[in-house]
């Protein structure tokens, strides 16, 4: 995976986002029998102010999130809670994450969890959103979500649905 980093907050620097953005994707990737090396993701660290003037802009709300995605191509699936399709190997560009500092470790507070730990659940979660998933509809979400929760666990860190610690409301703004 080769991940384009523009870190506007320097409190990412210190999370090393690089290094784990690398190891949420690549674990995305692999999860679905991608080869993580054909990848390309542009990732943007930020704080609440950019990421809520980029909700702004490109969703109509002014306000603060988690993260934000951009995929590159269309990749939806056209039933809901079937797997989309595939991206293709011609453009190694999936596209686009913006990820907040600010609202990261506000969430990782709340839920007692490491800042870190949380971020990769939403690098993981951005990643498949590149991929063409999405949690509009029920079947989609659970789609999703359990792919969250497989490579999530895959990864040493816990299923971060399994007593909905964190749940649909505050992952909604991806």
């Amino acid at each position: 995976m080769t991940i384009d980093l523009n870190i506007e907050d320097p409190r990412w620097d210190a999370l090393d986002l690089a290094t784990l953005a690398e190891a949420a994707s690549d674990a995305a990737l692999a999860e679905l029998g991608l080869d993580p090396a054909q990848w390309d993701i542009s990732l943007l660290g930020c704080d609440d102010a950019r990421i809520a003037a980029l909700n702004a802009d490109f969703r109509g709300k002014p306000a603060p999130t988690n993260v934000l995605s951009w995929p590159s191509d269309e990749r939806a699936a056209g039933i809901d809670g079937e797997m989309p399709l595939p991206p293709d190997p011609v453009d190694p560009e999936l596209g686009d994450i913006a990820i907040a500092y600010d609202t990261c470790a506000r969430e990782a507070e709340a839920a007692g969890k490491a800042i870190t730990s949380h971020a990769t659940h939403l690098l993981v979660h951005a990643t498949l959103h590149l991929l063409g998933f999405d949690h509009e509809r029920d079947a989609d979400a659970d789609l999703m979500e359990g792919l969250e929760s497989q490579i999530l666990v895959s990864m040493g860190h816990a299923d971060p649905y399994s007593d909905d610690a964190m749940g649909r409301d505050q992952a909604e703004g991806q």
